[in-house]
């Protein structure tokens, strides 16, 4: 078979038509793994035995991203020792675009970087932030998109929640 260009192209649409019908990720599925380079070590999703996880989605062009860091702070301090760990993974196609909003707003919690943008593709995110409460056992238990200071409040209700299971 020849390999024309509108053949390329044909081939092209079809693949990227396919891998857009991903599912996003909803309560009660399996969070996907991830392996990623972090601010310091390395971040695994599956090397987080015995931990609520709060996963969040961020870009460093992202306003309500700005707004949620110093509240994620508050909730590793606050819950962390209760068993809680934010992991926030940055979607960015810039690490330096990142490190210099963590310059402008640092982060207390783990970060993970993600420049080439497989795991939001694994989770099918469609906005940012987007934030998901993983179960110990990996099992979804809350999915949100975007934030806002007034939604925190229903945020932690869920963490409380799910600490108290």
């Amino acid at each position: 078979m020849r390999c024309t260009p509108t053949r390329t192209v044909l081939v092209l649409l079809c693949v990227m038509a396919w891998a857009g019908q991903a599912a996003a990720v909803g309560v009660g599925d399996k969070a996907p793994d991830f392996r990623l380079p972090g601010t310091s070590d390395e971040v695994v999703l599956s090397g987080q035995s015995g931990k609520l996880v709060y996963l969040d989605f961020w870009a460093s062009w992202c306003g309500p991203c700005r707004q949620s860091f110093p509240w994620m702070n508050s909730l590793q301090s606050r819950f962390g020792p209760q068993g809680l760990r934010v992991i926030a993974i940055n979607v960015d196609t810039s690490i330096d675009a990142a490190k210099k909003f963590l310059a402008d707003v640092p982060a207390q919690f783990a970060v993970a970087f993600d420049s080439r943008g497989l795991t939001p593709k694994s989770y099918a995110i469609k906005g940012m932030p987007t934030s998901m409460l993983i179960a110990p056992d990996g099992q979804v238990l809350y999915v949100h998109v975007g934030f806002r200071p007034d939604e925190r409040a229903v945020l932690e209700s869920k963490i409380v929640q799910a600490l108290g299971r």
